[in-house]
């Protein structure tokens, strides 16, 4: 390997290896310097928890040379997501080359992958009107109404177009909720869950879909309660304001067109629900034929099962009791004691780990059937969980256990808001003293319940 191949390899593994919830990259083996990435859209902005997808070439001259960037959510090249962000797939950049830029904030090679998707996700700000050039200090009374008018449109667009239409193309689901029937493979023919053959024959690299279906598992709550409160501050059918400087049809079609129709978002958002309910159930179903069929992933599971429940036997960091749901070792139920002297003393909660045929590289779904109420499981029982443990590992089964487990023992977490997927929890923990002391109390009441649930 030449030197900036090793440095495009060291970058794509740094950040692969890291829990950095906002960015995602990856590629194939083959084509290192093509490069997919992914951004989660920031908290408390219009684009939150949205999924936004780039492409990025970089040259042989890298980091000599700055690698041309492209947006690819933009609803086909209709839609422009900020005004550094072109429909036709442009981001406007002075480290790219792509704007002019202030003297020390032009490409070198102290760049590099990761310092260029942060700063393509600080565009992705709460009054993203400002990023237009010549608007930065706009405070006249019609600027303030775009301003209003350029989130509230975002926000749809977010909803509709980087969450529900990215999920649905995933799950092969049409708007009307009805199915398309698609033959997963990769590029040897064998089976992946990151690429899939459309029914013209064309192939798709798709790396980031298990990731984005596990993070709408955690954020469909927010999801829900965003469109109950933007529904609020617009009618049904309303035209999106069209800002100064979009520019309606011609070339590149810069500009963001449409009307709002939250009803439609939220049937929509249902549908996607359900379908990753359906497909989690029918991996138990894959996963026994597997088993059957005596294939090599069902033989591993059944290993790291028996393994996983001799480490906790003998372990004394955790009490818990793992057996296999039908003997299909797709399947872990995990029932969780609550360690004596903290907070979770006299609490039994369970949870199972579905495994899919195509693990790990599609990672478990793990949901509680004990209620729980905690600012990292949502009301669905979805765990905003790391695998963890002193060598966490997405390959190993054990890991996801550790990870959850550290999740309900933590004592002390840090605030990130990315991680708060129960909305009425979250207020209450991260509140004033006397709405923590309420957390605490619904927190042990459902402790206390849990029994109930065994």
């Amino acid at each position: 390997m030449n030197q900036s191949t090793l440095r495009l390899t060291r970058e794509l593994a740094d950040i692969q290896k890291s829990n950095d919830l906002s960015i995602a990259v990856a590629c194939r083996d083959s084509d290192i310097r093509n490069i997919r990435a992914l951004i989660l859209g920031p908290p408390e902005t219009p684009y939150e928890f949205g999924f936004f997808e780039f492409t990025m070439k970089f040259p042989k001259e890298y980091p000599g040379k700055a690698p041309a960037v492209n947006a690819i959510t933009t609803n086909g090249g209709r839609c422009r997501f900020n005004p550094n962000i072109y429909a036709g797939g442009k981001v406007c950049l002075s480290i790219l080359g792509t704007w002019r830029g202030e003297r020390g904030e032009e490409w070198s090679s102290a760049q590099g992958l990761e310092s260029i998707l942060i700063s393509i996700q600080s565009l992705m700000s709460s009054n993203p009107y400002e990023n237009e050039p010549g608007y930065e200090n706009a405070n006249s009374q019609h600027d303030k109404d775009n301003q209003k008018a350029y989130v509230l449109k975002i926000r749809h667009e977010t909803l509709r177009i980087a969450i529900i239409q990215r999920l649905e193309e995933y799950l092969g689901l049409k708007a009307d909720g009805t199915s398309i029937v698609r033959e997963p493979r990769d590029e040897a023919g064998g089976d992946s869950s990151s690429a899939y053959v459309d029914e013209g024959g064309v192939y798709f690299f798709e790396p980031f879909k298990d990731l984005c279906k596990r993070r709408f598992l955690w954020y469909y709550d927010t999801y829900l309660a965003s469109i109950q409160a933007e529904k609020e501050k617009v009618t049904e059918g309303q035209a999106f304001v069209q800002m100064p400087f979009e520019m309606s049809g011609g070339s590149g079609g810069n500009s963001m067109e449409g009307k709002f129709n939250y009803p439609e978002l939220e049937r929509r958002i249902q549908n996607i629900r359900q379908k990753l309910d359906v497909e989690a159930e029918g991996w138990g179903v894959e996963g026994m034929k597997a088993f059957k069929d005596e294939r090599g992933v069902a033989a591993n599971l059944q290993r790291q099962f028996e393994q996983a429940k001799v480490f906790f036997d003998k372990s004394e960091a955790a009490t818990l009791d793992m057996e296999l749901e039908d003997n299909n070792p797709f399947i872990w139920r995990v029932t969780y004691f609550g360690r004596p002297m903290t907070n979770l003393d006299g609490g039994l909660f369970i949870f199972t780990v579905r495994f899919s045929v195509r693990f790990p590289d599609e990672q478990p779904r793990v949901q509680f059937s004990t209620p729980m109420f905690h600012h990292k499981i949502n009301k669905d029982g979805i765990p905003a969980y790391f695998p963890g443990g002193l060598h966490p590992r997405p390959d190993d089964a054990k890991s996801h256990i550790e990870g959850v487990i550290s999740l309900l023992e933590e004592e002390d977490p840090a605030y990130d808001p990315r991680t708060q997927i129960n909305i009425d929890a979250s207020k209450l923990y991260w509140g004033t003293k006397e709405e923590k002391r309420e957390y605490s109390k619904q927190f042990r009441r459902s402790v206390q319940r849990s029994i109930e649930y065994a």
